[in-house]
């Protein structure tokens, strides 16, 4: 059971990974967009580390707000959901 959530994690971070350099190429091209909102759910999934790799990779949205503040307040909170499950035997 745990190997499939971390296959599952995994996949959501690489799927995250590839949407915020999508989004970074159609920035380059003039091109619409890929929503906040969509990057932002996919974080808030468990993309989160792949957003913020990401982010420092492909140099995008970087300073950017409130997306930053809201993609590290997600990060955070998940940070102290792991570490909580961890620390209480769950995981």
């Amino acid at each position: 059971m745990i190997l499939l959530v971390i296959a599952l994690v995994t996949l959501l971070n690489a799927w995250t990974v590839l949407m915020f350099w999508e989004d970074k190429q159609r920035a380059i091209a003039g091109e619409r967009r890929i929503s906040e909102a969509n990057l932002l759910g996919l974080a808030l999934l468990g993309g989160s580390p792949g957003a913020l790799l990401a982010r420092q990779w492909f140099r995008h949205k970087t300073r950017k707000e409130p997306f930053s503040t809201e993609l590290l307040l997600i990060a955070t909170v998940q940070l102290g959901l792991v570490l909580g499950f961890v620390a209480f035997g769950r995981l």
